[in-house]
């Protein structure tokens, strides 16, 4: 459409420019296109999605151990007559199902966030539009346009469908939302070459954008799914949410823990079964219940079955941890995906830079002068560049009055006590400049008296002249004031005012030159000001073209989207953390660059910048081969950051995307973690995003990246602390079934060392609560001088493999030897499974203080981490308290102690640890 000829447009659109279109033919075609609006992405509903969560590998072992237990109560029902034993093997068929629904309904709770992208896309479209239909202007819901329909719109309208313009005056749009620049675009009907980009298709208005200045009259050539925005709302729907590199290590080691179960599973049934024939050569079903009810308890001990509820409250701890540095995380999943990134792709306008035109520098009356602060908030110094101090009013004064007099933008404080602006962000960028130099508009005319200021006529800014211009009366004096390029100015000046003196135009004209080249060397955009003295005959009664002669240059301003202040020095933090940042963005590339050099991204002022048509022109080859080196990309589509975003991570980069804008959700989305601004990002933005940065700054992210770290640092610890005691439990088991052929005292040689139900109660109780307690421990060292963890690395690496295999060992041999030791002495069967119990118990609570540490317990104070102090009482005096409780003695099997046994299953189980971690001290055995 921005190719072809208007008149060619509404031929092609079989629609009038004067008259618009009937009702009738409107309405059919909004048969045949739909509404103007964006298609919904299909969601699955809520009992699929916690169906689904009842598949989980783990949850499918703990689905097959209830069925053994009703199996083998239905056989003690029914053929032994057992109602004790049955009942003992339906109470562990129902803790079992509890623990399923306690784990299937935290995943269902992360999980079931929908996702809310089109919904905010179609919520930003419910407006009116101002629409020509059979011959008369009418107000009509945006959802009702059609291609064909002729559009009006003014200063503030939004953009409702995707337009060519068929009529423009002073017509400027803010497209940042699509584009990715901050600067407005002057919009023009004239056809453009084919291969025009999207930012470049002057003659075309987008869906969802903002006019800032002006009118115009347009035919809507697009609506809903076919507009620009409607592609990116396709770009959504096609983007798969991929597995977190968390999600991806635990369910290989998932997979991993359950080939391993089920090879112990059928080894013990068979040893059972072997050692029965064995003995009476013959095999029983009552032989087969006995040992199917013995791998209940080392199926249940082999799968780290709290795993999942412990791994959410750790990513919860990490979630809350977020929130209090102003990082909303939507994702729990997502919370150690930042410790793992290796790449940050953010857009710059509004990410790296405050999408605020600002003024930072500007040269008047012969001086260079720099100006603090950013943004719409009208605070910060003016200072000379020569020596930073000496500053005389006299010398920008004039300059500043007439900047802000030859302007129609204000800004005005919004609900939220922040400035907001209103009009062209060039001109709001003069006005904010003036209040801080105390220089206001609205106060300069409402003075009085000598000073009595008063407009008298307005020339409006023209694409074809480049000019803004205000005739103003002050007191009895008459000037016009005018703004524009520097280049057209000064083809209408005849001097400049140089040090309070007037100084020709020819011998000005090399300095001012060189301001500006200056000021565009660093991507600063300029624009001069200037003025004349008018009779007052020629200011009332003068035409343009002869009053905007004969001009005094005042100064040059240099204006620029300001980089955000805090950036530059998280960058550096994040390089240090061999963590790369790649600025992606729309804009032009001599502004990204100048940007990306200011921050740290590039080293040099010349570096390369890859911009949207060079990815346009490569394969995905081509583009693979090139991302590793590249850090700055201009002028790109959302599909541009997309195909770049996929190119990194087939380099196994982890990359979390960043930005604000519609036009950065797909990227978002598309990335392994999606970071949006929660102040000035768009709901679209933020629907699509993993984190929000509550704040909108930079710096949140790197306090995030190193949370991400501590937080995988504790999941490691309380792996350690799980898996160590899985080694244990299936160990003590394994040990019972193998060594313990005959009867010993009261205790039958078919008696597992430890129930089922004590299984269970050590994995959710006191394994557990210690383990998510390890949530809150904080980083031995700097993590952020380390690299980013390799994610295709086991959990298990690094030794940790052989840690959790030693520890493991040792205290599962101390739970069977505390058993012998019991069935030995004479006890009962129960108050041997229950000192097995409490000695398996205490060793993990002793175990923990060693298992939150990568070294030593010996390395890490033990009080630093109050809530893991807490967590090992509670389930110490718990564990203590079911031996002696008699409902629990019937439901678990337990039985209580004398207090000399009580005393030995505390204290005896913390040797091990201590011992084993002393000589890892002392000799600096990695492996253990």
């Amino acid at each position: 459409m921005y190719s072809q000829h208007r008149h060619d447009i509404l031929e092609q659109l079989e629609t009038s420019r004067h008259d618009g279109l009937t009702t009738e033919v409107a309405n059919a075609r909004l048969k045949k296109y739909g509404l103007n609006e964006m298609q919904h992405e299909q969601q699955e509903p809520g009992w699929k999605v916690f169906l689904k969560s009842l598949t989980e590998p783990i949850i499918i072992i703990l689905w097959i151990a209830i069925a053994l237990t009703l199996i083998s109560a239905s056989y003690d029902f029914l053929v032994r007559n057992d109602f004790d034993h049955g009942m003992s093997a339906i109470y562990e068929g129902l803790v079992i199902l509890i623990v399923i629904l306690v784990n299937s309904s935290l995943t269902y709770w992360q999980k079931s966030t929908a996702k809310k992208s089109l919904d905010a896309l179609s919520s930003d479209s419910r407006h009116q539009s101002n629409v020509l239909r059979d011959e008369t202007w009418q107000k009509i819901d945006a959802d009702q346009l059609v291609p064909g329909d002729i559009v009006d719109v003014k200063m503030g309208d939004f953009i409702e469908a995707d337009l060519r313009w068929l009529s423009v005056n002073e017509l400027q749009v803010n497209e940042s939302h699509l584009t990715g620049e901050a600067e407005a675009v002057e919009k023009t009907r004239d056809s453009l070459p084919e291969d025009t980009e999207l930012g470049d298709r002057t003659n075309m208005g987008f869906s969802g954008s903002t006019v800032v200045n002006g009118s115009g009259i347009g035919v809507v050539t697009a609506t809903g799914m076919q507009t620009e925005l409607g592609k990116i709302a396709d770009l959504l729907q096609q983007t798969k949410q991929e597995k977190t590199p968390i999600e991806r290590t635990v369910s290989q080691l998932t997979k991993r823990l359950m080939v391993a179960a089920a090879g112990v599973v059928v080894v013990a049934i068979t040893f059972d079964l072997v050692k029965e024939y064995l003995n009476t050569n013959t095999i029983s079903v009552t032989g087969l219940m006995n040992s199917i009810s013995g791998a209940i308890a080392l199926a249940v001990a082999a799968i780290p079955d709290s795993m999942p509820v412990v791994l959410s409250i750790v990513l919860t701890i990490g979630a809350r941890s977020l929130a209090r540095n102003n990082g909303l995380i939507k994702s729990l999943s997502s919370v150690e995906t930042l410790g793992a990134t290796t790449f940050i792709a953010s857009d710059k306008t509004g990410t790296l830079t405050k999408n605020e035109m600002t003024v930072t520098r500007f040269f008047s009356n012969g001086v260079n002068f720099a100006v603090d602060g950013n943004g719409y908030d009208p605070v910060g110094e003016i200072h000379s560049v020569k020596d930073g101090k000496n500053v005389q009013e006299s010398d920008f004064t004039p300059f500043l009055q007439s900047a802000v007099l030859n302007n129609e933008a204000q800004i005005q404080r919004n609900d939220a006590d922040n400035y907001e602006p209103l009009g062209n962000p060039t001109d709001v960028a003069l006005i904010v400049l003036g209040r801080k130099a105390k220089i206001s508009r609205d106060k300069l005319l409402s003075e009085t008296g000598e000073k009595d200021c008063d407009i008298l006529r307005v020339f409006p800014f023209e694409s074809t002249r480049k000019m803004m211009s205000t005739i103003i009366k002050i007191g009895d004096e008459y000037q016009i004031l005018t703004k524009g390029a520097p280049d057209v100015i000064m083809q209408h000046t005849k001097d400049a005012m140089f040090n309070n003196k007037l100084v020709s135009i020819s011998e000005a004209k090399e300095t001012l030159e060189k301001q500006v080249s200056d000021y565009a060397n660093d991507a600063l955009r300029t624009i001069a000001v200037a003025k004349r003295d008018l009779t007052k005959d020629e200011a009332l009664n003068g035409t343009q073209t002869d009053l905007e002669k004969k001009l005094t240059v005042l100064g040059i301003v240099g204006i620029i989207d300001p980089p955000r202040p805090e950036v530059k020095k998280s960058i550096a933090v994040l390089h240090k953390a061999s963590v790369e940042v790649v600025m992606i963005t729309g804009d032009h590339a001599a502004t990204a660059r100048a940007i990306a050099y200011r921050l740290g991204l590039v080293k040099d002022k010349e570096g390369r910048v890859v911009e949207g048509y060079e990815i346009e022109k490569m394969s995905d080859d081509e583009l693979f081969e090139l991302v590793p080196d590249i850090r700055v990309y201009a002028r790109v589509s959302p599909e541009h950051k997309q195909r770049i975003i996929k190119a990194l991570q087939k380099h196994n980069e982890i990359v979390a995307m960043t930005g604000d804008g519609v036009n950065d959700a797909p990227a978002l989305r598309a990335a392994d973690i999606g970071i949006a601004m929660g102040i000035n990002g768009t709901e679209v933005t933020k629907d699509s995003a993993d984190l929000i940065l509550m704040d909108d700054k930079f710096t949140t992210i790197e306090k995030s990246v190193s949370a991400g770290r501590t937080i995988f640092a504790n999941i490691k610890n309380f792996m350690r602390q799980e898996l160590t005691t899985n080694v244990a439990e299936v160990l003590s088991i394994l040990l019972g079934t193998f060594l313990i052929t005959q009867p010993i005292g009261h205790v039958s040689e078919l008696t597992p060392t430890l129930t089922t139900i004590m299984v269970l109660w050590v994995n959710m109780i006191s394994d557990s609560l210690p383990s998510f307690a390890m949530g809150y421990d904080e980083p031995e060292h700097d993590i952020m001088a380390e690299k980013p963890r390799d994610v295709n690395q086991s959990l298990l690496a690094n030794h940790l493999l052989s840690r959790v295999l030693i520890r493991g060992f040792v205290m599962g041999l101390a739970v069977f030897v505390a058993f012998y030791w019991a069935a030995s002495a004479g006890l009962q069967t129960n108050e041997a499974q229950t000192i097995a119990f409490l000695t398996l118990v205490f060793g993990q609570l002793w175990h923990a203080f060693d298992a939150r540490s990568a070294h030593t317990l010996f390395r890490r104070n033990p009080f630093s981490n109050m809530y893991l102090i807490a967590a090992v009482l509670f389930a110490g005096i718990s564990s203590l308290s079911i031996t002696m409780l008699p409902f629990f003695n019937m439901l678990m099997g337990t039985s209580p102690l004398t207090w000399e046994l009580y005393l030995a299953v505390i204290f005896l189980p913390a040797i091990p640890t201590f011992v084993l971690s002393g000589l890892k001290e002392i000799f600096g055995i990695k492996i253990w």
